[in-house]
């Protein structure tokens, strides 16, 4: 695929650890300019150290949002690739997860992402060029019994994306989605640990024990993951491409099991999963 080689002002956010921080490395190696943004900025002092100029923005703060915006912009005119890498996941059974969580897992997922990419468009439409980068998850294309919510903010960040994708080809902006599968990082203790909170005891119990082991072990044991710095080469590749692929899927797991779902049917895709959670 034709690539370019020009180096670009580059956002990424969720930047202090895992797929983001190597994607910020990498992208600065290649002789980027990087904004590495995330809400805890003392975990990307090697960054700086690298090269990298550091945010501190929480996406779902508009005025940190805003304030990392007009800094780019002061400094380079604006953006041109924005990495909307920020993002968690909340488990637990739907009937156990309050709607204050639910929101906020919409909120740092869906709409903080969303509005991060209204605010670097306006110079992007003026350049007649850009890029946005979503890192979606293959859990946006299947689904996990407790994930409810999750699962819930990558599914709309698809048709978003796809949406926003018709909308941006006029103005030269290409929109890309990235859809890693089971990569090594802090998402396995994460989503764990609150997943037993909320369900650890009731009616939910034993299938939250079942899931909290089963994602444990994903994350842990020897090669069932992939490392961070896999997508961090998929990133790249989308940056350099000239016109880069809608969707790029990498990662532990990912290809079978977005294969499966799409080709095998619900119920099948049921029986796996849960043969997998017994």
């Amino acid at each position: 695929m034709p690539t370019s080689h020009r180096p670009q002002v580059i956002l990424i956010t969720g930047a202090s650890s895992g797929m983001g921080k190597e994607a910020a490395r990498l992208l600065l190696s290649q002789g980027h300019v990087v904004y590495a943004a995330a809400r805890r900025i003392e975990l990307m002092q090697d960054l700086q150290a690298f090269g990298a100029h550091p945010l501190k923005m929480d996406v779902t703060d508009e005025a940190q949002m805003q304030a990392g915006i007009a800094r780019i912009t002061a400094a380079h005119g604006g953006v041109d690739v924005l990495v909307n890498n920020a993002g968690f996941g909340i488990y637990g059974a739907m009937e156990d997860t309050s709607m204050v969580d639910a929101r906020y897992q919409f909120d740092v997922n869906f709409f903080g992402l969303a509005r991060m990419t209204q605010l670097v468009l306006p110079y992007m439409r003026s350049q007649k060029a850009g890029k946005i980068i979503n890192i979606s998850s293959m859990g946006g294309k299947m689904y996990t019994p407790l994930g409810s919510w999750y699962h819930a903010t990558k599914h709309a960040l698809e048709g978003w994306s796809d949406c926003l994708r018709l909308e941006l080809a006029p103005f030269g902006i290409q929109v890309v989605i990235v859809e890693p599968g089971i990569i090594a990082t802090e998402f396995g203790d994460v989503a764990s640990g609150p997943l037993l909170e909320r369900s650890g005891k009731g009616p939910y119990a034993r299938l939250a024990h079942t899931m909290a082991k089963a994602t444990r072990d994903a994350y842990s044991k020897p090669n069932a993951s992939s490392p961070p710095s896999l997508i961090a080469d998929v990133i790249a590749e989308a940056v350099a491409a000239r016109r880069a692929k809608t969707r790029y899927v990498a990662g532990k797991m990912a290809k079978p099991l977005i294969f499966i779902r799409k080709w095998f049917g619900d119920r099948f895709f049921d029986m796996a999963v849960m043969s997998q959670v017994k």
